[in-house]
């Protein structure tokens, strides 16, 4: 005779668990977050690493500081001159000088254009004005081509106040006047200049472009419309 089997409480038995999808969503954001806390540590502390390839440097014909005039850089009595309004932290600035930047450079450096800089503080509150600030101190030690072209080489980068010190430093700024410009805010007055000059002028956005007093439509901010504006403006 068989022996009857025990009846087993259903209410005893122990519960196989499944992951709702409350538990996964909770899963994602807390690796999103720890990976987006890894970034901006790597941006925050990554080395500066200049990539240029240590070509000239133009000349500062007008350095910052002299209220409502940009830094101007080139050959003096170039016939023509190009106007450029841009924010450090503008993504539209970074794409401009990834296409034109290098066809600027090569008219500023055969004595056709001069180029001047004007540095903006639309896009970022906290940002755009620190970094103008060390392109201003930089641009006073006669940098302001290489700075501001590794600034935007490495766009991606916090470029913490260390950070901005170190540029100096790799690009043979390295004295007690860069340092001291860019921790506080020597060309804050210069820039507030800048932007006032920037609004009389009726200029909304950046990346903005001049040449000659005469403003480039957004579709001509190319390496063919650059040089074909310049071209017109030589006569």
């Amino acid at each position: 005779m068989s022996k009857s089997k025990t009846p087993v409480n259903p209410l005893l038995q122990s519960k196989k668990r499944r992951i709702g999808p409350g538990v996964v969503v909770v899963v994602i954001l807390v690796l999103a977050l720890g990976a987006g806390v890894g970034v901006q540590y790597w941006r925050s502390n990554s080395g500066v690493e200049v990539s240029s390839s240590g070509g000239p440097e133009p000349t500062v014909i007008t350095g910052p500081g002299t209220n409502g005039q940009g830094v101007k850089v080139g050959q003096a009595g170039a016939k023509v001159n190009i106007d450029l309004y841009l924010d450090f932290r503008c993504p539209h600035c970074k794409d401009f000088e990834d296409e034109s930047g290098d066809t600027i450079n090569k008219l500023v450096d055969d004595g056709t254009v001069t180029l001047t800089y004007w540095p903006l503080m639309f896009v970022n509150p906290d940002n755009s004005p620190r970094l103008a600030n060390a392109f201003a101190a930089a641009a006073a030690e006669g940098k302001a081509r290489s700075y501001a072209d590794e600034l935007y080489a490495d766009f991606a980068k916090s470029w913490t106040e260390d950070q901005l010190i170190e540029l100096g430093k790799q690009l043979k700024v390295d004295d007690a006047k860069f340092e001291a410009g860019v921790k506080g805010t020597t060309y804050g007055g210069w820039l507030e200049s800048v932007g006032q000059a920037a609004t009389t002028r009726k200029v909304e956005g950046t990346p903005t472009v001049f040449v000659n007093d005469k403003m480039l439509p957004a579709d001509a901010l190319t390496p063919e419309g650059i040089t074909a504006a310049v071209n017109e403006a030589k006569g």
